[in-house]
């Protein structure tokens, strides 16, 4: 058997290819939009892509079951409550898939979706014990998957969570200790909150040690799972519609079109968005007026679809020779509508000088001060909930989450000074480019964030 995971950081996605290698038939799980790695590792050890499983209707990218089944010919697998706009194989609850000697089984585990489902992979058929399950985002490590996310979609976190109850604690928790788990997703996922670094388990260190797999009643499942999550991104829904849906394929070869600085500046008078993927400092020396600063070395791709609409067209600003890469990110999360990037940033900036503003960003101990003074600013803190608990907090800061700052700017006083800190200085400029963005104009940012804040009263060592 030939078994392999590919883990994107930027989202925490996990993707798995399965094959016999007798055979030389594959199967791919959960892949994402851009699909040459698996293509790419298929011809490389003559395997022929027979199927695409999704194990769910995925919210947080979008899954490339289309461009590998336009590339491949393989069919596209689901859940038997799945509903699609185009062809898909329906998985009933323990149908067996034969690759040769290698078989997958079909575990129904509904709960974070309701078509949910898990995979059960054996090195022979025979085989009492299986090599592994693929979880999708019912089981993680050290967590399971949220309940809460398709509230807007016409299903309540307390039905799911009953749904997720039973896969859980009845159904995953059923299989031998022996088991290997391999989830959907790991640590820095919205799709949890508590999801470990580790990219694979055993059901039985599962079973001893994550919260949700200790035996309970379905109430009480329901309560621990469902209290305290993060705001889920807003891209989310957009993502989880987009992927029932028969959408454009992308393609790589398509690549962004580089703008000279007359061009850009078109393109953004008609109302497109500039996305900036420099590094913070480099942001706030100097960045055109209203664009929207997301850092590439981040999780830029989640934290852009938080913070910009699904529905408008974008401009990209990118780190050097980082253009393809920016674009390809954002179309992993269903972002396509990227016009064009700016051609050498640098030079077209000082070409476009009058439309160049700097961004403030304060120290800690200049933020106290202006704190004790006249017209003291609105501190407002974009962390998690589970951060401002294990951290601590900044007396009287207003707590507004990244991710649900853009629905949430009446809250925000226009006349007053605002100063918005996250725990190292990243999510913070985020956050206030966003707010100057929509007209806000007395915005700063902390730097190094809550860390920061925390070591001026922390007595220098001796």
């Amino acid at each position: 058997m030939f078994f392999a995971q590919y883990y994107l950081d930027c989202l925490s996605q996990a993707s798995y290819m399965i094959a016999d290698e007798a055979t030389g038939q594959a199967v791919v799980v959960d892949p994402r939009r851009d699909v040459s790695e698996y293509l790419a590792e298929a011809e490389a050890r003559g395997f022929t892509v027979v199927g695409v499983i999704n194990t769910h209707f995925h919210a947080d990218f979008v899954a490339g079951h289309l461009e590998m089944a336009a590339r491949t010919g393989a069919w596209i697998g689901y859940g038997r409550r799945a509903e699609t706009e185009y062809p898909i194989r329906k998985l009933a609850d323990g149908e067996t898939i034969s690759l040769g000697d290698v078989t997958l089984e079909i575990m129904e585990t509904p709960g974070h979706t309701p078509e949910s489902i898990s995979v059960l992979v054996r090195e022979r058929g025979q085989d009492a014990v299986p090599y592994g399950v693929l979880t999708g985002d019912a089981l993680f490590i050290g967590d399971v998957g949220r309940p809460d996310l398709l509230a807007s979609l016409g299903v309540t976190a307390e039905e799911l969570g009953a749904m997720l109850h039973d896969s859980v604690q009845n159904k995953l928790m059923g299989l031998p200790d022996e088991v290997r788990v391999f989830p959907a997703h790991g640590a820095g996922s919205a799709c949890g909150k508590n999801l470990s670094t580790e990219k694979q388990s055993t059901i039985g260190a599962q079973r001893a040690t994550n919260y949700a797999c200790a035996p309970m009643t379905q109430a009480e499942f329901v309560a621990i799972v469902t209290a305290g999550q993060s705001a889920a991104p807003g891209y989310f829904v957009h993502d989880a519609i987009l992927n029932r849906k028969d959408r454009a394929l992308f393609d790589p070869a398509a690549a962004p079109r580089p703008l000279n600085a007359e061009e850009f500046t078109e393109l953004r008078a008609a109302g497109a968005v500039v996305v900036d993927a420099r590094d913070p400092q480099e942001f706030a020396a100097g960045h055109l007026r209203g664009a929207v600063n997301v850092p590439a070395d981040g999780r830029f791709a989640e934290q852009a679809g938080t913070v910009l609409p699904a529905d408008t067209d974008l401009l990209v600003v990118a780190p050097q020779n980082r253009e393809e890469e920016i674009v390809t990110r954002l179309a992993r999360i269903g972002f396509d509508r990227v016009t064009g990037y700016l051609r050498s940033p640098g030079d077209a900036l000082t070409e476009l000088a009058d439309e160049v503003t700097p961004a403030g960003r304060l120290t800690a101990a200049q933020v106290r001060t202006a704190l004790e003074g006249e017209n003291a600013p609105v501190v407002i803190d974009v962390r998690n909930c589970g951060e401002r608990a294990e951290h601590g907090i900044i007396d009287g800061a207003l707590h507004i989450a990244l991710g649900e700052l853009p629905r949430r700017l009446d809250e925000i006083p226009r006349e007053k000074p605002l100063v918005l800190h996250c725990a190292g200085g990243h999510r913070s400029s985020v956050a206030a480019s966003l707010l100057r963005h929509h007209g806000f104009t007395d915005v700063s940012d902390i730097l190094g964030g809550y860390a920061a804040w925390a070591r001026l009263d922390t007595p220098a060592e001796v």
